[in-house]
């Protein structure tokens, strides 16, 4: 039987969440976190938002014997402790391969010696890089990619012999195109896991997160969630800062949903050595995105579109949740609209420092944009 559990990154946006959801559910929370700089700032102190029955070890994912500590009395592991974001990625190559490939290494090699019941690794809708498209006559373009040459005479969308793709919803049977540092660091992550469960009898599941959003997010963090970037630019009275045209098209889901997710899949036997998507199964275009939160921020001021690619990113991506749905019965609950109002509440009492320009300098400095 489950009862004790260890998130690892546990004090972030969405492992905070994840804790209160088990907590509600009766389980017990152990959290490891290093309370990085760039997410909880300077001073590294538990963050008020994480519930207070959790206990929180301050340590590190790469550290054997921090693993081993948290390791202690533990039923099941989420492993949640990564660096995110595409961009800072492509330029950071070392310290991304550190933490995310070697502190999952680090704790699956602690995981042979003290085996769980269940482990579910968090990886991300980048490892497909293009999400899965269509041609005038139907037929499936799994490996898509835009050409330089297309992309600096301002040809965004996919195309193949003078016609459009269509983009359409992207199952877990897609190959994965990975197109930056982070994605390849993701999908390390989730074929590591997956391996080594299966050579040592522990049962695990990767969870591929589209975009999650919502309360906790790191707001002065530029490598952070789409929608927390565009809060922090309003928060400071300025216009999201939008790469492209702005008509790509992701999916977003609900931070509670995805904490609901991860928690079906540890309980339920089914899941065992699967991949699952974790979206909303919708699609938005960024600018709409941007608009709409302007709006429930009561913010009068529309994003500003640069035009230019920043190299890593794709066009379009959003999930196909048919297997989610028919094997966890897992659908999401949050409305869209209503999650972006609770957001709005919450960002009233957050004060966010914009480093947008100083994240956009970095990449153009470095020859990451066109």
């Amino acid at each position: 039987m489950i009862k004790h559990i260890l998130i690892t990154g546990g004090a972030g946006f969405i492992g905070s969440h994840l804790a209160d959801e088990l907590l509600e559910q009766g389980y017990t929370v152990r959290v490891l976190d290093t309370l990085s700089e760039q997410v909880h700032g300077k001073e590294k102190k538990r963050p008020d938002y994480l519930n207070p029955e959790v206990e929180l070890q301050i340590g590190d994912v790469r550290n054997a014997n921090d693993i081993r500590i948290a390791l202690e009395g533990i039923d099941a592991v989420f492993h949640m402790a990564a660096l995110v974001g595409v961009g800072q990625s492509m330029y950071e190559i070392r310290e991304y391969t550190d933490v995310n490939n070697v502190g999952t290494a680090t704790l699956l090699q602690a995981l042979i010696d003290h085996p769980v019941k269940k482990l579910i690794v968090a990886s991300s809708m980048s490892v497909y890089g293009e999400g899965l498209y269509e041609d005038i006559d139907g037929n499936l373009k799994e490996h898509c990619e835009r050409k330089l040459s297309d992309l600096k005479s301002d040809k965004w969308e996919m195309i193949e012999k003078e016609n459009y793709l269509k983009p359409i919803p992207t199952p877990e049977t897609k190959t994965p195109k990975l197109s930056s540092v982070y994605a390849l660091s993701k999908y390390d992550q989730e074929r590591l896991s997956l391996i080594t469960g299966k050579a040592y009898n522990i049962p695990t599941t990767a969870l591929r997160f589209f975009n999650v959003y919502g309360t906790r997010q790191a707001l002065s963090n530029p490598y952070t969630g789409v929608l927390a970037i565009f809060a922090s630019r309003l928060l400071n009275d300025k216009p999201p800062m939008i790469f492209e045209d702005g008509y790509q098209k992701r999916d977003f889901i609900h931070v509670k949903d995805v904490a609901r997710a991860c928690r079906m899949a540890m309980e339920a036997e089914q899941s065992n050595g699967e991949v699952y998507n974790v979206g909303s199964g919708n699609q938005y275009t960024i600018t709409s995105i941007a608009q709409k939160l302007a709006e429930v921020m009561n913010k009068d001021i529309q994003p500003e579109v640069n035009g230019k690619y920043r190299v890593g990113d794709i066009r379009h991506c959003f999930a196909d949740t048919t297997k989610i749905k028919n094997e966890l019965g897992f659908e999401p609950q949050v409305n869209f609209e209503d999650g972006l109002y609770e957001l709005a509440e919450w960002l009233k009492d957050q004060i966010a420092t914009d480093k947008v320009n100083q994240a956009s300098t970095e990449l153009e400095s470095r020859g990451l944009t066109v």
